[in-house]
């Protein structure tokens, strides 16, 4: 993929969780994080480190915005951690990958699997760093749940819009 459209990406879903997403409150435990698509659909063929590094910096910019002292950001190092086993996991035909992860790359069962393995660990990793708390499990599972419902949503939208 041109590393252009993967920028000109970047910014637009950046924008779109600054401007839109965050104001977006439903129920008080619905907070979907949309921007953490630039991860998951991040080219494959960069190296593991690079990943960790820009999955930093997008949990920064994040963390920037929502003034989360770097919530964000642990939850995306976690999540880049963990891309290249998951996808070694869940894809069984590696040859079909060779740039990025997409639905025709991967199937549609193998991409809704990767999005919620994904959304839920960064959502859980998210809510349960902000809470610092056993107290408040059951908020934490219900804002996990709720917001990554909306997210998975969103994420899956975009790539049966993409892939068309």
């Amino acid at each position: 993929m041109d590393w252009t459209k993967q920028i000109g990406r970047y910014i637009v879903v950046m924008l779109l969780q600054v401007l839109l997403f965050n104001q977006l409150q439903l129920w008080d435990v619905c907070h979907p994080y949309i921007y953490i698509l630039c991860l998951l659909m991040m080219p494959i063929t960069i190296p593991h480190w690079l990943s960790m590094v820009l999955g930093a910096v997008a949990g920064l910019v994040m963390d920037v915005f929502c003034n989360s002292l770097g919530i964000h950001m642990a939850a995306c190092i976690l999540l880049m951690y963990i891309r290249p086993y998951l996808i070694g996991a869940i894809v069984n035909d590696k040859d079909r990958l060779n740039e990025q992860i997409s639905t025709q790359a991967i199937g549609l069962g193998a991409m809704f699997e990767y999005t919620i393995i994904m959304v839920l660990l960064h959502h859980l990793a998210v809510f349960t760093m902000a809470a610092w708390s056993w107290k408040h499990t059951g908020f934490v599972l219900a804002e996990t749940l709720v917001s990554s419902i909306v997210t998975i949503l969103v994420i899956m939208g975009y790539n049966s819009m993409r892939d068309k």
